[in-house]
């Protein structure tokens, strides 16, 4: 049950409406996740700012979607998982990777270190231990690559955190949380 409403779009100041226009442009219409956050419109900005810094990353998009996978799996968010699945499929991740990238265990060996440090961080709230460093170095992944996985995390928490706390209705195909996660 929504405990914070999305904007009513036809509400919106000019500013923001601008905002909501930019993202119908981008993704075809305009998620719940947008609507609720456009009811604080710095978080709005927070958000596209971030996701759009995050994008010109080392990281490419199938990556940044494992992580995110990884993360609304460890944060138990619906919404986030349902929304990352269709983008997922969307850039290039085929239905066993996303499955994988949710269970922190893909069969690319890249991707399995991406979400599994992305769980480590999520898990351990950035206090990683020695162990979770030592293996995603071993899997080849770089300084750069440990601190895009950790901006990653932060901006998917801001979502996943979102949309706990306004109860988001789902509006992508939903998907099923694993039970033992």
């Amino acid at each position: 049950m929504a405990t914070i409403l999305p904007l009513d779009p036809t509400q919106a100041s000019p500013e923001v409406a601008s905002i909501l226009q930019a993202v119908k442009a981008k993704l075809g219409r305009v998620p719940n996740l947008f609507l609720t956050l456009a009811k604080a419109p710095a978080a709005l900005k927070a958000y596209l700012g971030a996701s759009e810094a995050i994008g010109t990353g080392h990281l490419d998009a199938p990556q940044r979607e494992v992580i995110a996978l990884a993360v609304a799996e460890a944060n138990g968010c619906d919404y986030c998982l349902a929304a990352h699945s269709a983008i997922g499929k969307m850039v290039g991740l085929d239905a066993d990777t996303i499955l994988q990238a949710r269970s922190g265990v893909p069969a690319n060996r890249r991707q399995a270190a991406l979400a599994a440090f992305a769980r480590a961080v999520v898990r351990e709230r950035g206090r990683v231990s020695p162990l979770d460093l030592q293996a995603a170095r071993e899997a080849g992944l770089d300084d750069q690559d440990l601190l895009e996985v950790v901006a990653n995390v932060a901006i998917n928490v801001l979502t996943n955190y979102t949309n706990l706390v306004a109860g988001t209705v789902v509006d992508f195909p939903k998907v099923e949380r694993f039970a033992h996660v």
